[in-house]
């Protein structure tokens, strides 16, 4: 099979996995892999997914080869493969716009920023690298709140014809507007912000369908996060966190047997702890009615290493967008953005995006149900104010 060519937008913590996950898994023998969801999709394995254009802008990263830039301080990610290969591939300066939060100058260079001194690129030279490298698809990385700078990069993905995948909190593929550009141009997108393998939003909405299934009334819950890699430092700024906030709530409220009043329901980061680095630790709590009325609670608490749960989604959702470009279809994907984000155009529950998804990678021809049938159910579709 050909490469999976790819640009980064936000060499950070997830992208170091990423890239460590590639080299991985690239010798791997099937029978022996642990941590995917799916080996192969299409004929593609992680392996075949090639970084060929980095963007960033910490001046310990850009000018480096991106395969040692994704070592580089502020990242604090487990490091499972050290030894990466020289890529070739030499990080460049990005757009800033509202991709730095100013509190972080506050703290020591160790955990923020060191701001690159070089000139930021114009959408014409982001275009212009994005077509001479021939990159396939964009991966977007930034910082949560990033909302101007996202909008760039879609914009640059969607002039080079480059697929774009919004991992982050801020709506673009959610975003009517937005998904009619890309399915006009037929440019393949996926987002918005990704949702980790088994992470605080997944396990939270499976505990939540978990109750109405089982016929118990949810009447409040809460979900409380800490960690201490530069994403939760970023939203020690509670004005980046409404579209966060939004996100994660609104994928709980979607599963939900019936929505909680705003004052019932509390989803989103609590603080940053800088000796925690990529672990996050989430608690969670549900408060319900079973038979007779009698109350139930329930209290969780998941320690996760951050990154790696988000890149062994990264990998499917990056093949599921090249299966896309090798069929020619464009816009917003339905399917992979229901299972693999947070915040899709359109809320399923996990199960039904799950066989949707089987269904996109293997291009069945059974009858399966079209998008177009969930639109019509209320409380499927988000309505998203731009």
């Amino acid at each position: 099979m050909s490469k999976i060519k790819i640009a980064i937008a936000g060499v950070g913590n997830c992208a170091s996995s990423l890239v460590q996950g590639i080299h991985y898994y690239k010798d791997k023998n099937p029978k022996d892999v642990i941590g995917l969801m799916h080996w192969e999709i299409g004929g593609y394995t992680p392996g075949d997914i090639k970084v060929v254009a980095a963007f960033d802008i910490d001046r310990r990263k850009v000018g480096v080869d991106v395969n040692d830039a994704v070592f580089a301080e502020p990242n604090c990610t487990k490091v499972f493969c050290p030894d990466l290969p020289q890529a070739g591939v030499i990080v460049r300066m990005g757009i800033i716009l509202d991709g730095f939060s100013d509190h972080m100058k506050e703290y020591e260079d160790k955990y923020t920023f060191l701001l690159a001194n070089e000139t930021e690129p114009d959408q014409e030279e982001v275009v212009k690298i994005l077509k001479d490298t021939d990159a396939q698809i964009l991966l977007n990385y930034l910082p949560v709140g990033s909302e101007e700078a996202t909008r760039f990069y879609a914009e640059c993905a969607l002039e080079a014809g480059v697929a774009f995948i919004n991992n982050i909190p801020v709506f673009i593929a959610s975003n009517p507007q937005w998904a009619a550009r890309f399915k006009a141009k037929n440019v393949p997108l996926i987002g918005d912000d990704i949702k980790s393998q088994v992470g605080a939003t997944i396990v939270h909405r499976t505990l939540t369908d978990l109750f109405k299934k089982r016929g118990v009334k949810l009447e409040r819950t809460y979900q409380l996060n800490t960690g201490g890699n530069t994403d939760f430092l970023n939203m020690l700024n509670r004005r980046r966190l409404a579209s966060k906030k939004m996100s994660k709530t609104e994928s709980v409220q979607s599963v939900a047997g019936r929505r909680l009043d705003k004052e019932n329901i509390h989803i989103g980061p609590s603080d940053y702890v800088s000796w925690q680095k990529d672990n996050k630790v989430c608690f969670i709590r549900m408060e319900g009615k079973l038979f007779g009325d009698v109350p139930l609670d329930l209290e969780l608490r998941l320690s996760v290493e951050d990154s790696p749960n988000s890149a062994g989604v990264a990998v499917d959702s990056i093949r599921c967008a090249k299966l896309a470009l090798d069929r020619g279809e464009g816009g917003v994907l339905a399917a992979p953005s229901a299972y693999f984000c947070k915040h899709p155009p359109w809320q399923l529950t996990d199960n039904e995006a799950f066989h949707m998804l089987e269904n996109f990678i293997h291009k069945c021809q059974d009858k399966v149900r079209e998008i177009s049938d969930y639109q019509q159910r209320e409380g499927h579709q988000i309505s998203t104010k731009r």
